[in-house]
């Protein structure tokens, strides 16, 4: 790698639509107008980067400011996005120089302990401090097999409807299931504009995306973003059901959701690509082999203030534990901290005692959520035991009752 002399600049609202163009061919999609101009209403210039070569953008790294949901609680947390570099400038060092400097910039402005991103590649970003803090299932699988168990007397109304006329009754569902799971981001009224755009050049041949809402005795407690794609072979229908999204804050909603999304008329495959790890349809459906599931990666977390970020959450069982942490970008973050904390508070301060676990500053963004465990980060030398017995004392307290899941792509 050499060093480019090209300096980076703060971008300009005007800098959107040439970023759009440059993201999209690096990314190998075309700039489609609809969702270009859904995106334009939550770009945040002010947070993003550029470099340019001449007239030419090279690249470019952004964030959104949103609230991301953590064990316990939620806090705010810099959305890393438009990340990228041109082909013909790599190697120069020009992303090493934009994410250190979105870095100290995110910590010196301390507003955010944590940044979060999804990576395009795994391999990108744990050099930046960023770890893997939460994965997903991707379902793809045959329906004609599948078997939910049968409605009960109280199963509720489902209505079929389109998306943008239901969404304050999908915000209010999704803020009230978001209060329990870890990953999930704040969706404004910006952001629900951005969800929800459903351009039909990005529909790969399918329907327009439809909302299935299940009402209950108090009114709508669920629902579920899906579309359908026509499809035929000489045996007969083979239509497919893509599923973005489903939220319920009652067992009901959910068996009674998903029991319609499993049964459309001429459909025999369902497919759903941001499925949480526990997601409960694996355990009522009768053959959850047949919904093909595949562990991958979803949020990266980096920590940027470490005392504020571990003092942020909150713990399974009562923690006291002192952690030698080790930041070569920000070396704020070196240190010993002591982490004090249970179910319903937190706290942690500078330390002048030995230390019980030494990490890198990696390795807490990926036990941050809820996600990584100790015991298996330790048994990949990732994490190192300094006092007997404190890893297993400790390692209760970074789980969580839901497992980590991430709803979106930003």
């Amino acid at each position: 790698m050499t060093t480019c002399a090209l300096p980076i600049e703060p971008a300009r609202a005007e800098d959107y639509d040439q970023i759009g163009r440059f993201l999209g061919a690096l990314f190998h999609h075309p700039v489609e107008p609809e969702a270009h101009e859904a995106e334009r209403t939550i770009f945040e210039p002010e947070r993003a980067l550029v470099v340019r070569d001449g007239p030419e953008l090279v690249a470019s790294a952004a964030a959104y400011t949103r609230e991301l949901g953590v064990p316990g609680g939620v806090l705010p947390a810099a959305h890393v996005t438009l990340v990228g570099v041109a082909p013909t400038h790599r190697r120069r060092g020009l992303l090493t120089a934009m994410m250190h400097r979105q870095l100290r910039e995110i910590h010196d402005a301390g507003r955010e302990p944590v940044a979060v991103l999804w990576a395009s590649e795994g391999r990108i970003y744990p050099r930046f401090g960023y770890g893997l803090a939460s994965q997903r299932l991707q379902l793809a699988g045959q329906t004609t097999e599948l078997r939910l168990p049968p409605p009960t007397p109280d199963e509720g109304r489902l209505r079929l409807d389109r998306p943008a006329d239901r969404q304050p009754d999908l915000a209010r569902v999704y803020e009230q299931a978001r209060a329990d799971r870890p990953g999930w981001s704040a969706r404004d009224e910006r952001w629900w504009r951005y969800v929800l755009v459903d351009p039909e050049s990005q529909r790969g041949g399918g329907t327009e995306r439809r909302v299935v809402l299940h009402e209950g005795a108090d009114g709508v407690d669920g629902y579920g973003l899906f579309r359908t794609k026509s499809a035929w072979d000489d045996s007969g229908p083979k239509a497919e059901t893509t599923v973005d999204e489903v939220v319920a804050t009652s067992v009901t909603a959910y068996r009674a959701i998903w029991r319609m999304l499993l049964s459309i008329d001429l459909t025999r495959r369902l497919s759903l690509r941001r499925a949480a790890v526990d997601e409960p349809l694996l355990r009522l459906v009768n053959e959850p082999c047949q919904l093909g599931a595949r562990l991958v990666d979803a949020l990266w977390v980096r920590v940027v203030d470490v005392p504020a970020a571990l003092a942020a959450r909150r713990y399974a069982t009562d923690v006291d534990v002192v952690i030698e942490v080790t930041d070569d970008l920000l070396p704020e973050n070196t240190g010993r901290w002591r982490l004090h904390g249970g179910p319903k508070t937190a706290n942690c301060t500078p330390a002048t005692g030995p230390a019980d676990l030494a990490c890198d500053v990696r390795c807490l963004g990926e036990l941050f959520l809820g996600g990584a465990g100790l015991t298996a980060l330790a048994a990949a030398g990732r994490i190192r035991e300094l006092s007997p017995g404190a890893l297993a004392a400790a390692s209760p307290a970074f789980t969580w009752h839901r497992a980590p899941s991430a709803m979106e792509v930003f």
